[in-house]
């Protein structure tokens, strides 16, 4: 028996007729597809956790493509934060330099405890493509077709399998169940028909969702680079960072955070905290961007010429942002570093190769 592929298309926030073009002929391609069911999501960011979106997006079960307007690792996590989780499925249709750079980043991999370490992932596989990476509908549903037959060869494991649901919320690493800041009671899950279809079924199932709730701005979380140093809630001001039972840092209060301010991130040691809608590809969660910091970072982030290192644009950004709350700006307090009396490893290639450009004359 064949399983079924549900397919999120998240649309952009924007009006561009271009991109709302490429959405529906996804869609339309989609349609005459069987054992492919299709939701169509406002913009995946902008959805709240105990909102009909999000709330349709859980009722998914088995593996889950997300098609959206986000860069794929931050797509991914914007999907964890809301208790979706799942193993990150390898996509084929992507940029050729990020492509080089998640090779890159891989062979770079060090032995540091990361919080995705310590959490159970459901067995299922959450492909998130990046709707920016080609105007062309028919690529998209190609790239779809191909996951969609490659898990129809996939055998379902014991305890569940694809078609499992995610473990229960224990209150343990999750990435902030609330995005706006507040527990769902639970009620309105209740109330939402089941989107997916029956296995037997052969016609598509399409269903469209309406939220309006207006943009939102707020920090999400890469377990998969997380090491727990807490520099974030030392630095952030506005109580946006919190810890779990098990005291693993977690976004508690996203809509107490600063609309543009994306300080935070500039201050994270292991590049694990993205701002989805900032102009900046690295702090939007381009792997691309990733891997491009760890060369020039203050370039990276827009420094300005007086060659501001990463930390002082991060101390201005959130003094700008305390100006404008009505209270007393601090500069450079709290930036000391929890880890910065650790003892000091080896230099790598890398570090010697950022040493032979500060060499370079220019």
């Amino acid at each position: 028996m064949a399983k079924r592929l549900s397919v999120v298309i998240s649309q952009s926030p924007s009006k561009n007729p271009k991109k709302k073009k490429l959405e529906e002929d996804i869609v339309m391609g989609l349609m005459i597809e069987s054992g492919i069911d299709v939701t169509v999501v406002p913009n995946l960011y902008d959805l709240k956790a105990d909102g009909t979106g999000m709330l349709a997006l859980k009722k998914l079960g088995g593996n889950l493509v997300v098609c959206s307007w986000l860069f794929e690792r931050a797509a991914h996590w914007v999907m964890d934060r809301n208790q979706i989780h799942g193993h990150v499925g390898e996509t084929l249709l992507k940029n050729d330099d990020e492509d080089d750079d998640e090779e890159a980043e891989e062979s770079e991999q060090d032995d540091k405890d990361r919080v995705i370490d310590q959490r159970e992932i459901p067995d299922r596989k959450i492909y998130c493509l990046d709707l920016k990476t080609s105007m062309k509908a028919a690529d998209f549903v190609e790239e779809i077709k191909r996951i969609h037959t490659e898990n129809a060869v996939q055998i379902v494991g014991l305890g569940g399998g694809l078609g499992g649901s995610a473990p229960a919320n224990n209150g343990v690493a999750l990435n902030g169940a609330s995005p706006n800041g507040a527990t769902s009671n639970g009620s309105a899950s209740n109330s939402l028909p089941v989107v997916a279809a029956s296995p037997e079924a052969s016609e598509p199932v399409v269903q469209r969702i309406e939220e309006n709730d207006g943009r939102r701005w707020y920090p999400v979380i890469d377990y998969s680079r997380c090491t727990n140093c807490m520099e974030c809630i030392d630095f952030c001001l506005f109580g946006v960072y919190g810890v779990d039972r098990i005291d693993t840092i977690l976004v508690e209060q996203p809509d107490n955070c600063r609309k543009g301010c994306p300080a935070c991130s500039r201050v994270c040691p292991e590049n694990a905290i993205m701002f989805p809608q900032h102009k900046t590809p690295a702090i939007a969660g381009s792997s691309d961007g990733v891997a491009s910091m760890k060369i020039d970072l203050s370039q990276l982030f827009g420094a300005p010429e007086s060659n501001k290192s990463a930390e002082e644009i991060a101390a201005l950004e959130r003094d700008e942002q305390l100006v404008l709350a009505r209270r007393d700006t601090v500069g450079m307090q709290g930036l000391k570093k929890r880890q910065e009396n650790r003892i000091d490893e080896p230099k790598d290639e890398l570090d010697d190769l950022v040493d032979q450009l500060d060499d370079f004359d220019v």
